[in-house]
């Protein structure tokens, strides 16, 4: 199982998940570009990370599961969409965005002046609450 962290991991961040698995599977864990003990020319490119994701696949013997973890959970589909020989993949919290439409009734259109604003609640909407957990 070749183990794609996000963008604040190294191969140590991968430790418990890695050591969980280890009865299982043999287990890679590495730096992906730019981080930890791994270099990155620029300018950085999706493409490279998937050519790296893809000699790891190869080095460890031509297929495997893959497992994403933030950035790495986008990294992976990409990867795998590319045509990279994964047998299973698992992602955990991809990032992703989606574009809020000008018809969306918590904001005003783009149009207003300075951006997107958010509308004022209604009069019958509560305030949310707050709880502070001390010790």
């Amino acid at each position: 199982m070749i183990v794609v962290g996000g963008a604040l991991n190294t191969r140590h961040s991968a430790g418990p998940l890695a050591a969980r698995l280890a009865p299982h599977f043999t287990v890679l864990a590495y730096d992906r570009r730019g981080r930890g003990d791994s270099g990155d020319t620029p300018p950085y490119a999706v493409e490279r990370e998937v050519e790296d994701l893809r000699a790891l696949v190869a080095a460890s013997g031509g297929s495997a599961h893959v497992y994403g973890h933030s950035s790495g959970g986008a990294l992976a589909p990409l990867a795998a969409a590319d045509g990279l020989p994964v047998e299973r993949l698992a992602v955990y919290e991809p990032p992703y965005a989606t574009p809020i439409p000008p018809s969306t009734p918590e904001f005003a259109p783009p149009s207003t002046p300075g951006g997107p604003r958010r509308r004022p609640r209604s009069s019958s909407a509560k305030a949310p609450r707050r709880t502070s957990w001390r010790r």
